[in-house]
């Protein structure tokens, strides 16, 4: 029989705790994703090149990054370095975990979004004085963000569910690791990760909302 008495105001009282743990989660959720589109650019760059030595580390990388588990990658990061003596804290492990992943699904997307850019640009560029690399950083590069704009923002949103992966490897200064505290402390399981669970669905709306603006006031014309 269904006897269970809900508690929302303790779990209310507790929501300073919890925002402050949100916060921790975009901050690790934005530098995963500063980080990773940098180095996604180059393995995208890289998969395109004819050379074969530039195209088979970054072909690994992401066929590592998409074809296993977010969690292994974070693990691997925590507990597989400490093997060899690198030790990671837990908040440098899932930044590093999520940035891999972040990584490898993102040159894919830049990949595709370079492939759909008329090589005749390039030569454009070329025939009016411009260095190859000033080409690619002028021309070919800001068209690249427009059309891989939306995608991107996917994986941002991904990038903010996945750091609630942290508590495996022991974070708990995150959302989901404050929640998981405060749930060891009450018992009160349902209410504290159902209000974790709209604050995650708050965070996701908003980058999702947000981006679709910026597309249309930046991208009209």
């Amino acid at each position: 029989m269904f006897n269970y008495t809900f508690q929302w105001r303790q779990a209310l009282r507790a929501l300073p705790q919890m925002l402050d743990g949100a916060v921790v989660t975009l901050q690790i959720a934005i530098l995963s994703m500063l980080i990773g589109i940098t180095f996604a650019v180059l393995l995208a760059v890289a998969r395109n090149s004819p050379s074969r030595w530039l195209r088979a580390p970054a072909t690994a990388w992401v066929e590592v990054a998409r074809n296993t588990p977010a969690l292994f990658q974070i693990y691997m990061a925590h507990f597989g370095l400490g093997t060899f003596g690198i030790h990671l804290s837990p908040y440098i492990a899932l930044l590093a975990g999520i940035t891999f992943n972040n990584a490898g699904y993102l040159a894919e997307t830049f990949r595709g979004s370079l492939r759909a850019i008329p090589g005749t640009q390039v030569r454009a560029a070329r025939s009016l004085g411009m260095r190859q690399v000033q080409a690619f950083r002028l021309i070919i590069l800001p068209q690249m963000f427009r059309i891989a704009f939306l995608p991107t923002t996917n994986q941002m949103v991904w990038a903010i569910l996945m750091t609630s992966l942290g508590i495996t490897v022991g974070l708990n200064s995150d959302l989901a690791g404050v929640t998981q505290d405060l749930n060891v402390r009450s018992f009160r399981t349902f209410e504290f990760f159902a209000l974790a669970a709209v604050l995650y669905y708050l965070i996701a709306k908003a980058v999702t909302i947000g981006a679709r603006l910026i597309a249309w006031r930046m991208f009209r014309y």
